[in-house]
């Protein structure tokens, strides 16, 4: 949707519009009973478990509170329903399609998530490189399999896995500076049918978080060698080398720190300086970043409290967790959260726009 209301900046707000594949088990008057069918056909049942349902009641919120303020500011407001974030694809795919060409280019880019860490009622902000990128690698060990009882006349992928898995984690230990924040994570192993049976292969699926694009690169040149290296040390011919194959992903969100600080500025007039706190980066992954076009225009996303403050405090107490994004149990406060982020949102384009 895009609002011309004279002359002045773009300011583009975005929202996410997805759930998952997550049966709720709140039972809260607001869970999910919705069901669809995923790419197999299997009928699997889907809620809001990141929140976006927060996220575009904000938006509608805003939308609809900016409209009854037009005469409070001036320029082009773009409100964007994103699709497909969680596949980390969905801002790329808009921009592949010519969203700045087919729509106005904005001049600022601003998004918020929930977070249910933080009270509901505050705000939060990370100046810089807030989320991480997320990098998919699927990892081929090849051997040559044989009777469990002769392992001599094989090359055992499973032993070859092991070692491999264990050599990874001294990419971010012995490889990486410890003042640029990386993951390695092998998430999966699959491989072997039988007791008896020594396998072909093995299955790994890896995640590797960075906040900047070298570090990334360097942590997947690392990875490529430690595989092959391992195998050629387990004397796998080189006809059966591992296949390492890497997925696209999703790129690092950096928050402009100017536009940051202004906008935090704003959100301690809006909702008082009490309840607007710096946070610090989290390694979790986003795609609002696309938007900015590589830093080139400023951008920014803020957190957004979730959780009643009571349980926040017995969750520190006993040390156990809320539930967060993704659980099935993930259970927001509706009020003040929504309120909250109306008024934030509003109030981060009335100081953007402002007459």
């Amino acid at each position: 949707g895009v609002l011309k209301n004279g002359p002045g900046p773009t300011v583009l707000v975005r929202t996410e519009l997805d759930a998952l594949p997550v049966e709720e088990k709140t039972g809260l008057p607001y869970s999910s009973s919705v069901k669809t069918k995923n790419d197999a056909g299997v009928e699997v049942s889907v809620m809001h478990a990141c929140g976006h349902d927060i996220h575009m009641t904000s938006f509608l919120g805003t939308a609809r509170l900016l409209t009854e303020l037009k005469n409070q500011w001036s320029g082009t407001l773009i409100m964007l329903g994103q699709p497909a974030e969680e596949t980390g694809d969905g801002a790329n795919v808009m921009l592949r399609d010519e969203l700045y060409t087919r729509f106005p280019k904005p001049d600022f880019a601003i998004a918020l998530h929930d977070k249910p860490e933080l009270e509901t009622g505050k705000v939060g902000y990370t100046p810089g490189y807030a989320m991480a990128s997320a990098t998919s690698i699927d990892i081929k060990i090849r051997g040559v399999g044989g009777h469990g009882s002769a392992p001599e006349v094989t090359k055992d992928p499973i032993v070859t896995a092991a070692q491999v898995v264990m050599a990874l984690q001294t990419i971010v230990s012995r490889e990486n500076s410890p003042l640029d924040p990386a993951v390695v994570t092998v998430g999966s192993i699959h491989g072997g049918t039988r007791y008896n049976i020594i396998p072909d292969e093995v299955n790994l699926q890896l995640t590797v978080r960075t906040y900047k694009p070298e570090v990334r690169a360097r942590i997947l040149a690392s990875i490529e060698r430690i595989v092959k290296g391992v195998a050629l040390t387990a004397g796998i011919p080189e006809d059966r080398a591992p296949i390492v194959k890497v997925a696209e992903g999703t790129g690092s969100t950096y928050n402009d720190p100017k536009l940051l600080e202004r906008l935090a500025g704003a959100f301690r007039q809006a909702l008082g300086a009490e309840n607007v706190i710096q946070v610090p980066p989290i390694m979790a992954s986003e795609d609002f970043g696309y938007f900015s076009l590589d830093q080139k225009i400023p951008a920014t996303i803020f957190w957004l409290g979730a959780s009643d403050a009571a349980k926040l405090k017995q969750s520190r107490e006993s040390g156990v967790a809320v539930p967060g994004l993704h659980s099935a149990l993930f259970a927001p406060v509706p009020e003040p959260t929504l309120r909250t982020g109306v008024k934030a949102m509003t109030s981060a384009v009335l100081e953007l726009m402002k007459k």
